[in-house]
């Protein structure tokens, strides 16, 4: 009996792979494995989406990344800011909520959900933007500069008012 074909995507990955254990492949072929994770607290930076929206990334990517920081020993952590503007994630215990509400919980990512600046989005730490030419400084939430470790989980989308939304927005 002559053997199944094996089709490959553009990852090189056998079909039928899932996206997260693409995403975990990627990270490695990145260097994530020559971090020292080893018990470290680990910040990982993502947007909850907002109430009714589906524009972010769903849970189980964030426990790819997080399955992958355990696996080195770290200790990650979800986080986001609350936002300036009203809505679902103005202040932490309605952020928490949404999170939820959108999947994210620490059953379905694997670790904890901390918001970045605080109860009501005022706990933060000016740092300097080094060679800053209009932002001399910029409020960090505690929990991120707290941690040892900082990863950026961010999608790209198209944005109101800016245009797109990616990597640097969600830092």
């Amino acid at each position: 009996m002559e053997k199944a074909k094996v089709y490959f995507t553009d990852f090189r990955t056998p079909v039928g792979t899932s996206w997260t254990a693409k995403l975990q492949r990627l990270c490695i072929a990145a260097g994530i494995k020559n971090i020292d994770f080893d018990k470290k607290f680990v910040a990982i930076k993502m947007h909850f989406g907002e109430l009714g929206n589906l524009s972010f990334l769903r849970p189980n990517y964030a426990r790819a990344i997080a399955d992958l920081v355990k696996e080195q020993g770290g200790l990650p952590f979800l986080t986001d800011c609350n936002t300036l503007y009203p809505g679902s994630r103005k202040n932490a215990l309605e952020h928490i909520e949404c999170a939820n509400i959108n999947g994210f919980n620490s059953i379905s990512t694997g670790c904890q959900i901390i918001i970045g600046d605080g109860l009501k989005g005022t706990d933060d730490i000016e740092v300097p933007v080094k060679n800053g030419e209009i932002c001399k400084t910029a409020k960090i939430g505690r929990a991120v500069m707290d941690a040892d470790i900082f990863i950026s989980l961010a999608h790209f989308k198209g944005h109101e008012m800016t245009g797109f939304g990616g990597a640097i927005k969600n830092i």
